[in-house]
Formats: structure tokens, C-alpha cells, sequence
């Protein structure tokens, strides 16, 4: 059971900036859950989040009382390998804009998604909150790293300065309904969804897997997050960022396993080992979230078969 909420969301109005994202998708349906009926948002096409103008004018219209951030351009090791200014450019640009933008038309509580991409490379496992900015990041992903990092600092400079109500959480690796499944930018479960789709449809039992599959990750299905997201606007106004994660991590390799058994593959898993790997672990330490009553509730077998029918209703589509 959870502890009676110290901010209440019913009645808020509510911007998710980014709800036609994955995550921000999955934050519109746990709002809706909740009984939260007074949400507004703008889509790419009518509202460009890195254009510092358009934003603050757009809030000022639509005068939200709540924020929840989740915005940004996102993608695999690839991606942020070929792309590093784009990444680190757009994902800063949209913290700033929307972070002003709430301060000015009054918000009363924001809440910043970062990323567990902000630890160090060299940071003890499980990754504490207490190890940001211990020592230099991953090169793959440091520009976008960087940007999520400057979004975390913004919240605690405003904090400061202001005395605004903003906090930050640091998700893990997310899966689920509306995921991205391209095969060079989309992240690892995705991609292994595909592919192993693929392989299926052509009539063949094995699955190709970049690297070397002992890479460790700790994976959490969209939903859960959004839950873990709101109960963290209700019950946390902290300084310090938040993991937001399952507690167990497992090998890439016994992902695509369990992969294969909710695809349909009956053959071995080939690995890549000219592709990169990654950090060699990323686990969240979940123990701030823990001491606020959230634990993650949908099972890794049971949320890739839904992440899995998810694709399949896309890959129809078509």
C-alpha cells in the first residue's frame, strides 16, 4: 500500500511535454488511469520544444500547473555514436526551453525525465544517485549524456535560485507500447523484437545479436515507469535525481533468449563482437524509490510479449 500522496495531482492541469513519445504516451494513459482529465500538450508539427519563443508562448496559452518532461531525441548506441551534436544539442535546447517556460508561467511542480545514461563509465554497481558526476561518461553516448546532465543541473539551479518545485528522475532502459523498431537507431529490445520477427517470418531459428550478449542492463516496461513517474510527483520533492529502474539487471544475452521464446525462435543466438557491447553493467540502485512505497510491477517475460504485440499490430500496419 502506498503512503498518502504529499502532492495531490487531481484537478492539476497538466502538461506532458512529449506525450506523443513512448514514455509520454505511457504518462497520458497513467494520468488518465488516475483520473487526471485536465492534460494539454502539442505535437512536434505545432510546437518545436527547442525554440525558446514558441515554448514560453505556448505555456503561457495554455497554462499548466504540472509538468512532466520526458521530451527529447532519443536513440541506440549507434544513433548517439553518429549523431553526438544533435543529441547533446536538441535534448539541452528542449530542458532549457520548457524549465524557463515553467518558471514563468508559474508552475507548481515539475519533473524532469533524465537518464541512467548520466553515470559515470567507471561508477560502482548498482549505480547510486551519489555517483553523478564522478568521472567521465561513456563516450558513446556523452553528447546526450552531457544534455541530460545540464537538465539535472537546471532543476537544482532553479531549485536554488527560485525555490521551484522541480525534481529529476533517472530512468533505466525502457521497452514497451510505442517503442521504435528500427534496426540501426532503436535500442536493444526493440531491435531484438524485429529482428527475431524477421528471422521467424523467413523461416529461420537463429538470432543475430550485436556484440558479445555479457553486457549487463536493467530493463523496465514504459508503464511501469509512468507509474513510477507520478508516484514520485506525489511522494518526492527532493533535491538529489531519482533511479527509476526494476532492481535486477540480467545479461543482453538472456534478453534475447527470452526474446526468442515470446517470438517463436527455436534456434541459437550469433553474436556480433565487431559491434559494440556498451558499458559493460548498468544496474540502478532503486533503494530512494524503494523508501517511497514503488516497486516495478510487470514481470520482463510478460511485458516483452506485450511489447511484442505492440510491434506486431505496427508491423501490420504497413
Amino acid at each position: 500500500m502506498s503512503p498518502e500522496p504529499d502532492f495531490c495531482l487531481d484537478g492539476k492541469r497538466i502538461w506532458v511535454a512529449g506525450h506523443t513519445g513512448m514514455l509520454g504516451s505511457a504518462l497520458v494513459r497513467e494520468l488518465d488511469r488516475r483520473g487526471c482529465r485536465d492534460l494539454v500538450g502539442a505535437d512536434r508539427k505545432s510546437l518545436d520544444l527547442r525554440d525558446p519563443d514558441a515554448t514560453t508562448d505556448w505555456a503561457k496559452r495554455a497554462r499548466p500547473e504540472i509538468v512532466f518532461l520526458p521530451a527529447g531525441t532519443i536513440g541506440g548506441i549507434l544513433a548517439n555514436k553518429t549523431r553526438p551534436a544533435e543529441f547533446m544539442r536538441d535534448n539541452m535546447m528542449i530542458a532549457v526551453n520548457v524549465i524557463e517556460a515553467a518558471r514563468q508561467v508559474g508552475v507548481e511542480k515539475l519533473l524532469y525525465v533524465a537518464s541512467s545514461a548520466v553515470y559515470p563509465v567507471s561508477a560502482s554497481q548498482p549505480l547510486r544517485e551519489v555517483s553523478l558526476m564522478s568521472g567521465p561518461l561513456e563516450e558513446a553516448h556523452e553528447g546526450y549524456s552531457m544534455a541530460k546532465l545540464t537538465g539535472i543541473k537546471l532543476c537544482e539551479t532553479y531549485r536554488r535560485q527560485y525555490k521551484s518545485n522541480y525534481i529529476a528522475a533517472l530512468p533505466t532502459n525502457l521497452y514497451g507500447p510505442g517503442d521504435r523498431y528500427d534496426l540501426e537507431n532503436s535500442h536493444v529490445i526493440p531491435a531484438l523484437i524485429r529482428k527475431a520477427d524477421e528471422a521467424r517470418r523467413k523461416g529461420d531459428a537463429d538470432l543475430h545479436v550485436w556484440g558479445s550478449g555479457q553486457a549487463r542492463r536493467d530493463f523496465l516496461h514504459v508503464d511501469d515507469c509512468a507509474h513510477a513517474l507520478c508516484h514520485l510527483m506525489e511522494h518526492y520533492s527532493g533535491a538529489t535525481p531519482v533511479n527509476v529502474g526494476s532492481g535486477q539487471d540480467l545479461t543482453i544475452a538472456d534478453l534475447a533468449r527470452t526474446i526468442m521464446r515470446v517470438v517463436g525462435l527455436s534456434g541459437e543466438l550469433q553474436f556480433d563482437p565487431a559491434r559494440p557491447d556498451g558499458a559493460p553493467r548498468r544496474q540502478l540502485d532503486t533503494s530512494i524509490l524503494d523508501g517511497l512505497g514503488w516497486r516495478a510491477r510487470i514481470p520482463l517475460e510478460s511485458g516483452l510479449a506485450d511489447a511484442y504485440a505492440d510491434f506486431c499490430v505496427r508491423r501490420d500496419m504497413q
